[in-house]
């Protein structure tokens, strides 16, 4: 494949992008009010998406051994608490994924 062609897909690429990220603000301008679905969805969509996301990460858990579960469970239990603790979700995710990746490496 050409480079031209390479460079064609990146840019089409790059133009979807913005356009997807300027269109809301194209379409909701100052001027409309934001529609009742619209607002309700961003309430709901955040705990949704963190929800699917704890789903995908933990549906191939084994129990068959506590090297299976146990690394996951306390990673969890650690963004529980942090969470609650401190109600900063950037701060106990990735406190939780570091913890997890030491536990995983260096002890079980």
């Amino acid at each position: 494949m050409n480079n031209y062609y390479v460079w064609i897909a990146v840019a089409v690429i790059a133009l979807i992008t913005a356009m997807l990220r300027f269109l809301p603000f194209v379409v909701f301008n100052g001027n409309k009010k934001t529609p009742a679905i619209i607002e309700k969805l961003s309430k709901v969509l955040p705990y949704a998406v963190m929800g699917m996301l704890v789903v995908y990460c933990l549906k191939d858990t084994s129990f068959e051994s506590v090297s299976g579960f146990l690394p996951q469970l306390i990673a969890c239990m650690v963004v529980g608490v942090l969470y609650v603790w401190k109600r900063n979700t950037l701060i106990s995710i990735v406190t939780g994924t570091v913890c997890y990746m030491i536990m995983v490496q260096m002890v079980f």
